[in-house]
């Protein structure tokens, strides 16, 4: 199962991690797994590319951190809730059985 936990103070993102394999296929067939990777890469390349907003990333197999040190821009906002939007509906589509998204207010 993959679990991503995204926290946020006062409305704004503080943190994203990810962690885990959805274990739906067996490794490189496994469309869940795909398409969260998917979904956070294109995040974060577009945070990078298309804001001035900083970024602190972290990754390892099965394994994603990032924090934003700063008040997202309103492009970066909205970038992240499209994230955020993305992994809920594939959550939503299966069930809850491979992923879980969850968002808090620290």
């Amino acid at each position: 199962m993959i679990t991503i936990r995204v926290s946020k103070r006062s409305g704004e993102y503080v943190s994203f991690t990810a962690k885990g394999h959805a274990g739906y296929a067996v490794s490189g067939k496994d469309i869940i797994c795909a398409s969260v990777s998917a979904l956070i890469i294109n995040a974060v390349n577009s945070v990078e590319e298309f804001t001035d907003d900083k970024l602190l990333v972290k990754e390892a197999d099965g394994f994603v951190s990032i924090a934003f040190p700063d008040n997202l821009s309103e492009k970066g906002k909205l970038l992240i809730d499209s994230l955020v939007f993305g992994l809920t509906t594939i959550q939503e589509d299966y069930n809850n059985r491979y992923l879980t998204v969850t968002v808090k207010e620290v």
